[in-house]
């Protein structure tokens, strides 16, 4: 490998892939937190020149962690098809980014290729890709997925309901559930954040939840995102739920930190199947973030994105029924603003997607970040172009249990209609049925969770 080059005279050279790879990444506050980030813009772009000529061989042949001390880099290995992966290996990343990005290559044809790339090789190719890039290439995959509806088809806008209590009240619950539904959303998954993550606790969500959804007859799923132990518990004492949810990360030492990992999410996954309410086939729920490696100090100086896009080689692993980053959540050390969230946005979705994952986003933000709610519009509306499978919402776009701000429930249906999105197709149906939405467009009992009173 050359890991140099000469820009305007001066010669910038680089001591090892894991150092090209920090410094070809665009600016984040988490790799400057790390001690990695690129010192000048001279030097990205000597970093983003030298990647660009690096092979997929190269990227293979010298991992940044190696699969004999990381079981997250023993699985991507693993999961590798040899068979694509050797008709590419020869590519350089120049060039599978003018494959991503032809006109001639359709979403059919980056699926096949994405099954011979690791994370890696897909972290890299995002570092040489603009914003547009980034959406222009995941607006051409759609990745559908089902647990007891199906998301993800293209035209479609699905959302996970995000209906936190701040004490865990089931009433309080409820009533923001109800609102909710009555503005659309919902498809993706009614998904509670409990405060007390007791198995109690859990299993109060869980049977709160799923009658509700029985008594409307509601064709979605629910989850409780407590920690996967706590739910596996809830569900072996007889609690209904449809999907196992879990946040992970894209190092072994993270998802230690996280306590979790790979035989406890095998073992959530045959429970799921065994014991869980969801028709399946796909029955679990991941949640990633750039930066949270760093967080647990558990990045092995790897920077940020690329660890990120080892969160998705993970969970690809597993076959998830829906994927979301929380993009803006962790907070300024990791993305310092509204410019950086924003990127992170779209090379999460994009990476995510590149990995033919049902991908979603949390478009958030926390109140030391120097961004506001018009920048996650923003954010909203390039996803939305991006044909993100599915986006968070919450009352009024603020979060009173974990203290951020994201989407509200109004930005959901305001997206579906300025970009002509549906809902996902059966619970567009129920829509209808239950007089809220009419021909693609929500109606005068939209925003009235009064019609679920009996």
């Amino acid at each position: 490998m050359k890991l140099s080059t000469s820009h305007l005279g001066e010669t910038f050279s680089f001591d090892s892939l894991k150092t090209l790879f920090a410094k070809a990444n665009e600016e984040k506050s988490g790799d400057y937190l790390a001690g990695i980030g690129a010192e000048s813009a001279q030097e990205r772009m000597a970093a983003k020149t030298v990647l660009s000529q690096i092979t997929l061989q190269d990227i293979r042949e010298n991992p940044l962690l190696s699969e004999s001390e990381d079981e997250v880099s023993k699985i991507i290995e693993n999961d590798i098809n040899e068979p694509i992966y050797q008709s590419i290996q020869h590519w350089t990343v120049a060039e599978l980014r003018e494959y991503v990005l032809s006109n001639e290559v359709i979403g059919e044809d980056l699926k096949r290729v994405s099954r011979g790339l690791t994370s890696e090789m897909i972290a890299a190719v995002a570092k040489l890709m603009s914003n547009l890039d980034l959406i222009f290439a995941a607006n051409k995959l759609e990745v559908v997925t089902k647990c007891n509806i199906s998301i993800g088809q293209k035209g479609t806008l699905a959302s996970r309901l995000q209906p936190n209590h701040p004490t865990d009240d089931i009433e309080g619950m409820l009533a923001s559930l109800r609102e909710g539904l009555s503005f659309g959303a919902g498809d993706a998954v009614i998904g509670i954040n409990p405060v007390e993550e007791s198995v109690e606790s859990v299993k109060r969500m869980l049977h709160a939840s799923h009658e509700f959804i029985e008594e409307w007859n509601i064709p979605t799923q629910n989850c409780v995102l407590a920690h996967v132990t706590a739910q596996m518990k809830a569900i072996q004492q007889g609690a209904p739920a449809d999907m196992i949810f879990q946040s992970i990360a894209g190092t072994e030492t993270a998802n230690s930190s996280f306590g979790i990992d790979a035989n406890i999410l095998h073992e959530a996954n045959e429970l799921a199947k065994v014991k869980g309410m969801g028709t399946g086939p796909q029955r679990l729920y991941y949640e990633t973030g750039q930066g949270s490696e760093l967080s647990a100090e558990a990045h092995h100086d790897i920077d940020q994105m690329t660890l990120e896009a080892r969160n998705y080689g993970f969970a690809r692993h597993y076959d998830p029924f829906i994927v979301n980053t929380v993009v803006g959540f962790i907070g300024p050390e990791y993305l310092y603003n509204n410019k950086q969230v924003l990127r992170a946005g779209l090379e999460d979705h994009f990476m995510g997607k590149m990995h033919l994952l049902p991908m979603g986003v949390d478009i958030c933000y926390t109140n030391h970040t120097k961004a506001n709610q018009n920048d996650m519009e923003d954010l909203g509306v390039l996803l939305t172009t991006a044909d993100v499978n599915f986006i968070i919402a919450t009352p009024m776009g603020d979060d009173c249990m974990l203290n951020y701000q994201s989407m509200s429930y109004h930005d959901i249906a305001t997206l579906r209609q300025t970009f002509r999105k549906r809902p996902s197709p059966q619970f567009e149906k129920w829509l209808e049925n239950m007089g809220i939405m009419e021909n693609g467009m929500l109606t005068t009992k939209a925003g009235d969770p009064t019609i679920f009173q009996i």
